[in-house]
């Protein structure tokens, strides 16, 4: 009887803290944090001096925070240019925290 309600308590705790860890994350399209990001390469100073195409995979953090964790590139410039306009930024509608994006960024 003591290990029936036992179980019946683990049961119960364990169901409400399945309710109570409802995390609500909001569901932005790809297309708006793409356009984000756009906004931020565009309003950047450009000190590249051709064109660039680079893949970077990134994430968000709870705070909306851009955590960038890959660039396709070895250019000094493009890596100094991604870790001054976009890691560490803040965006107004960022996507779902710990998700990995990539999208790939033209630098012009």
């Amino acid at each position: 009887m003591n290990k029936f309600k036992l179980m019946a308590i683990a049961l119960v705790f364990g169901v409400s803290s399945l309710f109570a860890n409802n995390i609500i994350n909001p569901e932005v399209s790809k297309d708006e944090i793409r356009q984000q990001i756009v906004e931020l390469v565009q309003d950047a100073n450009h000190t590249i001096d051709s064109e660039v195409t680079v893949n970077v995979t990134f994430t968000f953090s709870t705070s909306g925070e851009i955590i960038v964790k890959k660039v396709n590139s070895t250019n000094p410039q493009v890596l100094a240019f991604i870790r001054e306009n976009i890691n560490s930024k803040v965006l107004v509608n960022p996507g779902r925290a710990n998700r990995n994006f990539t999208m790939p960024i033209v630098i012009k």
